[in-house]
Protein backbone atom coordinates (compact mmCIF):
# COMPACT_ATOMS: atom_id res chain seq x y z
CA UNK A 1 0.00 0.00 0.00
CA UNK A 2 2.91 2.39 1.15
CA UNK A 3 4.87 1.34 -2.44
CA UNK A 4 1.55 2.29 -4.58
CA UNK A 5 1.12 5.48 -2.66
CA UNK A 6 4.77 6.83 -3.41
CA UNK A 7 4.84 5.30 -6.81
CA UNK A 8 1.51 7.47 -7.78
CA UNK A 9 3.11 10.61 -6.03
CA UNK A 10 6.64 10.31 -7.20
CA UNK A 11 4.86 9.66 -10.88
CA UNK A 12 2.45 12.91 -10.62
CA UNK A 13 5.46 15.35 -9.65
CA UNK A 14 7.09 13.59 -12.10
CA UNK A 15 4.38 14.76 -14.93
CA UNK A 16 4.15 18.30 -13.45
CA UNK A 17 7.51 19.13 -13.63
CA UNK A 18 8.18 17.84 -16.82
CA UNK A 19 5.63 19.61 -18.50
CA UNK A 20 7.02 22.65 -16.18
CA UNK A 21 10.06 22.03 -18.21
CA UNK A 22 8.72 22.91 -21.91
CA UNK A 23 6.35 25.49 -20.73
CA UNK A 24 8.71 27.50 -17.94
CA UNK A 25 9.53 30.91 -18.89
CA UNK A 26 12.43 31.60 -17.31
CA UNK A 27 15.26 28.80 -18.28
CA UNK A 28 16.91 28.55 -15.24
CA UNK A 29 13.48 27.66 -13.99
CA UNK A 30 13.21 25.16 -16.12
CA UNK A 31 16.76 23.73 -15.59
CA UNK A 32 15.63 23.42 -11.85
CA UNK A 33 12.34 21.53 -12.65
CA UNK A 34 14.38 19.23 -14.88
CA UNK A 35 16.40 17.87 -12.05
CA UNK A 36 13.43 17.86 -9.75
CA UNK A 37 11.62 15.50 -12.76
CA UNK A 38 15.43 13.59 -12.39
CA UNK A 39 14.93 12.84 -8.83
CA UNK A 40 11.42 12.10 -8.98
CA UNK A 41 12.62 9.49 -11.78
CA UNK A 42 15.08 8.11 -10.05
CA UNK A 43 12.81 7.50 -6.94
CA UNK A 44 10.55 5.19 -9.36
CA UNK A 45 13.63 3.36 -10.11
CA UNK A 46 14.08 2.69 -6.74
CA UNK A 47 10.72 1.33 -6.78
CA UNK A 48 11.44 -0.80 -9.39
CA UNK A 49 13.88 -2.38 -7.44
CA UNK A 50 16.89 -1.07 -10.62
CA UNK A 51 18.97 0.92 -7.82
CA UNK A 52 22.07 1.06 -10.33
CA UNK A 53 20.08 3.51 -12.94
CA UNK A 54 18.75 5.54 -9.60
CA UNK A 55 22.14 6.31 -8.40
CA UNK A 56 23.33 6.75 -12.23
CA UNK A 57 20.60 8.93 -12.55
CA UNK A 58 21.04 11.24 -10.05
CA UNK A 59 25.03 10.70 -10.25
CA UNK A 60 25.06 11.21 -14.08
CA UNK A 61 22.31 13.35 -15.20
CA UNK A 62 21.72 15.94 -11.80
CA UNK A 63 25.45 16.32 -10.63
CA UNK A 64 26.55 16.77 -14.28
CA UNK A 65 24.11 17.03 -16.99
CA UNK A 66 21.91 19.42 -15.49
CA UNK A 67 24.39 21.40 -13.27
CA UNK A 68 26.28 21.82 -16.73
CA UNK A 69 22.74 23.11 -18.36
CA UNK A 70 22.23 25.40 -15.42
CA UNK A 71 25.61 27.22 -15.68
CA UNK A 72 25.35 27.88 -19.65
CA UNK A 73 22.29 29.13 -19.42
CA UNK A 74 22.99 31.67 -16.54
CA UNK A 75 26.45 32.54 -18.19
CA UNK A 76 24.60 33.41 -21.61
CA UNK A 77 23.50 35.91 -20.41
CA UNK A 78 20.54 36.01 -23.48
CA UNK A 79 18.44 38.57 -23.59
CA UNK A 80 14.62 37.15 -23.26
CA UNK A 81 12.51 39.66 -24.31
CA UNK A 82 14.48 40.25 -27.73
CA UNK A 83 13.79 36.44 -27.97
CA UNK A 84 10.05 36.58 -27.25
CA UNK A 85 9.46 39.28 -29.94
CA UNK A 86 9.15 37.00 -32.40
CA UNK A 87 7.14 34.33 -30.92
CA UNK A 88 3.46 35.19 -32.64
CA UNK A 89 5.60 35.45 -36.14
CA UNK A 90 6.74 32.00 -35.85
CA UNK A 91 3.95 30.78 -33.70
CA UNK A 92 1.84 29.68 -37.28
CA UNK A 93 4.87 27.90 -38.67
CA UNK A 94 5.75 26.13 -35.34
CA UNK A 95 1.82 24.70 -35.17
CA UNK A 96 1.99 23.61 -38.39
CA UNK A 97 5.50 21.47 -37.37
CA UNK A 98 3.53 20.02 -34.25
CA UNK A 99 0.51 18.90 -36.01
CA UNK A 100 2.36 17.08 -38.75
CA UNK A 101 4.34 15.53 -36.34
CA UNK A 102 1.03 14.63 -33.95
CA UNK A 103 -0.58 13.34 -37.39
CA UNK A 104 2.51 10.66 -37.40
CA UNK A 105 2.54 9.82 -34.24
CA UNK A 106 -0.97 8.58 -34.91
CA UNK A 107 -0.72 6.80 -37.89
CA UNK A 108 2.17 4.58 -36.08
CA UNK A 109 0.31 4.09 -32.80
CA UNK A 110 -2.86 3.01 -35.05
CA UNK A 111 -0.92 0.28 -37.03
CA UNK A 112 1.29 -0.84 -34.44
CA UNK A 113 0.43 -4.73 -33.25
CA UNK A 114 2.18 -6.71 -30.58
CA UNK A 115 4.13 -9.95 -31.76
CA UNK A 116 2.63 -13.22 -30.40
CA UNK A 117 4.26 -13.47 -27.46
CA UNK A 118 5.65 -10.29 -26.83
CA UNK A 119 3.97 -9.86 -23.30
CA UNK A 120 5.74 -12.85 -21.75
CA UNK A 121 9.44 -11.53 -22.86
CA UNK A 122 8.88 -7.92 -21.81
CA UNK A 123 11.29 -8.48 -18.51
CA UNK A 124 14.84 -10.15 -19.51
CA UNK A 125 14.91 -13.16 -16.80
CA UNK A 126 16.57 -12.43 -13.51
CA UNK A 127 19.35 -14.86 -12.05
CA UNK A 128 19.20 -15.32 -8.68
CA UNK A 129 22.52 -15.80 -7.62
CA UNK A 130 23.62 -11.96 -9.57
CA UNK A 131 22.68 -8.82 -8.11
CA UNK A 132 21.02 -5.84 -10.37
CA UNK A 133 24.30 -4.16 -11.21
CA UNK A 134 25.62 -7.42 -12.34
CA UNK A 135 22.66 -8.29 -14.73
CA UNK A 136 22.32 -5.20 -15.71
CA UNK A 137 26.00 -5.31 -17.35
CA UNK A 138 25.37 -8.59 -18.87
CA UNK A 139 22.72 -7.67 -20.75
CA UNK A 140 24.04 -4.34 -21.81
CA UNK A 141 27.26 -5.54 -22.30
CA UNK A 142 26.62 -9.14 -24.00
CA UNK A 143 23.24 -9.31 -25.15
CA UNK A 144 22.98 -5.55 -27.12
CA UNK A 145 26.89 -4.69 -27.20
CA UNK A 146 26.25 -4.29 -30.71
CA UNK A 147 23.42 -1.64 -30.01
CA UNK A 148 25.40 0.12 -27.09
CA UNK A 149 28.67 0.67 -29.53
CA UNK A 150 26.31 1.73 -31.94
CA UNK A 151 24.80 4.29 -30.16
CA UNK A 152 28.63 5.28 -28.51
CA UNK A 153 29.58 6.05 -32.04
CA UNK A 154 26.30 8.21 -32.35
CA UNK A 155 27.28 10.15 -29.54
CA UNK A 156 30.47 10.16 -30.59
CA UNK A 157 29.95 11.89 -34.04
CA UNK A 158 27.65 14.36 -32.77
CA UNK A 159 30.43 15.35 -30.00
CA UNK A 160 32.31 16.01 -33.01
CA UNK A 161 30.02 17.84 -34.77
CA UNK A 162 29.45 20.42 -32.30
CA UNK A 163 33.26 20.60 -32.07
CA UNK A 164 33.01 21.62 -35.90
CA UNK A 165 30.02 23.91 -35.58
CA UNK A 166 31.19 26.35 -33.07
CA UNK A 167 35.06 25.86 -33.79
CA UNK A 168 35.71 29.32 -34.65
CA UNK A 169 39.13 30.00 -36.34
CA UNK A 170 40.32 33.78 -35.06
CA UNK A 171 43.15 35.37 -36.99
CA UNK A 172 44.31 38.04 -35.19
CA UNK A 173 45.22 35.45 -32.10
CA UNK A 174 48.57 34.80 -31.83
CA UNK A 175 50.13 31.40 -31.68
CA UNK A 176 53.09 29.73 -30.52
CA UNK A 177 55.79 28.47 -32.88
CA UNK A 178 57.55 26.03 -30.39
CA UNK A 179 60.21 25.43 -32.86
CA UNK A 180 61.64 29.03 -32.85
CA UNK A 181 61.01 29.05 -29.22
CA UNK A 182 63.58 26.06 -28.46
CA UNK A 183 66.18 27.47 -31.31
CA UNK A 184 66.50 30.90 -30.06
CA UNK A 185 69.94 31.64 -28.61
CA UNK A 186 70.67 33.96 -25.68
CA UNK A 187 72.12 36.47 -28.73
CA UNK A 188 68.93 36.74 -29.93
CA UNK A 189 67.28 37.69 -26.63
CA UNK A 190 69.34 39.05 -24.18
CA UNK A 191 71.23 42.46 -24.80
CA UNK A 192 74.30 42.82 -21.78
CA UNK A 193 74.55 46.69 -19.96
CA UNK A 194 77.10 48.22 -18.72
CA UNK A 195 75.54 50.21 -16.66
CA UNK A 196 77.25 52.63 -13.41
CA UNK A 197 76.86 51.68 -10.30
CA UNK A 198 74.19 53.56 -8.54
CA UNK A 199 72.97 54.89 -11.41
CA UNK A 200 69.90 52.47 -12.02
CA UNK A 201 68.78 52.87 -15.97
CA UNK A 202 69.46 56.00 -16.77
CA UNK A 203 71.56 55.15 -19.83
CA UNK A 204 68.93 53.95 -21.40
CA UNK A 205 66.76 57.10 -21.05
CA UNK A 206 64.82 56.18 -18.30
CA UNK A 207 64.37 58.20 -15.28
CA UNK A 208 65.18 56.71 -11.70
CA UNK A 209 62.12 57.13 -9.43
CA UNK A 210 62.13 59.87 -6.69
CA UNK A 211 63.35 59.07 -3.55
CA UNK A 212 60.69 59.96 -1.12
CA UNK A 213 62.05 60.53 1.97
CA UNK A 214 59.06 58.48 5.19
CA UNK A 215 57.12 60.51 6.98
CA UNK A 216 58.23 59.41 10.05
CA UNK A 217 61.96 60.12 8.92
CA UNK A 218 61.31 63.49 7.93
CA UNK A 219 59.55 64.84 11.30
CA UNK A 220 62.28 63.23 13.41
CA UNK A 221 64.55 65.50 11.29
CA UNK A 222 62.41 68.69 11.62
CA UNK A 223 62.05 67.93 15.30
CA UNK A 224 66.03 67.69 15.79
CA UNK A 225 66.53 71.04 13.82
Amino acid sequence: MIAAIAFYVFAAILLVSAAMVVSARNPVHAVLFLILAFFNAAALFLLAGAEFLAMILVIVYVGAVAVLFLFVVMMLDVNFSQLREGFQRYLPVGAAVGVVLLAELGIVLSGWTFASGARAFRFAPALVNQHNTAQLGRLIYTDYILLFQASGLVLLVAMIGAIVLTLRDRTSSRRQVIAVQVARTAANTLEMMDVRSGAGIAELGILKPKQVEPPAVAEAGHGHH
